[in-house]
């Protein structure tokens, strides 16, 4: 069974960082891409950042471009999204999902088949 954790959320000031990991277990995390993705309240989830199975490729999107990066370590399993700058616009439900298939990743939520439970993230001005 393909459990997704997320793990690194909390409180933080306007302007401080945060890291995000993600465990995968039941699968094995070097056949596929991940992605990020963040649900603030009242609000549709959204992308937020996606790496491809080799790590050769990243994608953001335009609102945390510069600030986020997404990375990934095969042999641990884990993906992780390092957070900097943060703003309050940034506060949300952040969720991992594996991509389906062993394709490359995409921004679009439909083409992950796995989700995290998600981690929240309150960014204080």
């Amino acid at each position: 069974q393909v459990q997704l954790v997320e793990s690194g959320g909390g409180l933080v000031q306007a302007g401080g960082s945060l890291r995000l990991s993600c465990a995968v277990s039941g699968s094995t995390l070097s056949r596929y891409a991940m992605g990020w993705f963040r649900q603030a309240p009242g609000k549709a989830r959204e992308f937020v950042a996606a790496i491809a199975w080799s790590a050769g490729s990243a994608y953001y999107a335009d609102s945390v471009k510069g600030r986020f990066t997404i990375s990934r370590d095969n042999a641990k399993n884990t993906v992780y999204l390092q957070m900097n700058s943060l703003k309050p616009e940034d506060t949300a439900v952040y969720y991992c999902a594996r991509r389906r298939g062993g394709y490359a990743p995409t921004r679009y939520e439909d083409d992950y088949d796995y989700w995290g439970q998600g981690t929240q993230v309150t960014v204080s001005s």
